[in-house]
């Protein structure tokens, strides 16, 4: 079989042209929501996430469905929020900035995943950041304990 210089020249260029592509696909995760389809801030946060690069799928889930969905996965009364994210084994809780997600994905405890209980004003999806409250992104540990793995302060 002989290979013209042609076909070696179209087959580098092929090659180079989807190098970009796949380094795309990698920097650029999929995380999967499980949201209340009625929520005006669970679809805000999806936005954000998009926005920031992240590719989100969807489900529709409500009630004690969700509920047990998120006690099933580790994540404590004490901890919930409106919505649920899996992004690459992690449990996300809630209004969680892309920062701490991203922060997550590099550092990869071993751990449940991040959550920010409740819905503070200010959070991503919660209303202008820079009239925030306080709030606290905590890791949860796989034994059902947490600690804080980042603090916001007030606007």
């Amino acid at each position: 079989m002989h290979i013209t210089r042609r076909q070696i020249l179209t087959a580098v260029a092929g090659i180079a042209s989807a190098a970009p592509l796949a380094a795309f696909a990698q920097a650029a995760p999929t995380i999967h929501v499980l949201k209340d389809p009625n929520c005006g801030c669970c679809r805000a946060w999806v936005a954000i996430l998009r926005q920031e690069g992240f590719r989100v799928t969807e489900e529709r889930s409500f009630g004690t469905l969700m509920m047990r969905h998120k006690l099933d996965n580790g994540i404590p009364q004490r901890m919930i929020s409106c919505h649920t994210g899996e992004i690459e084994g992690y449990m996300i809780e809630g209004h969680v900035p892309v920062a701490d997600i991203r922060r997550l994905l590099a550092e990869r405890p071993d751990a449940v995943g991040l959550a920010v209980p409740g819905m503070p004003y200010g959070s991503p999806g919660m209303g202008p950041e820079d009239q925030r409250e306080a709030y606290d992104v905590f890791l949860i540990r796989r034994d059902g304990s947490s600690e804080v793995f980042t603090s916001y302060s007030a606007a």
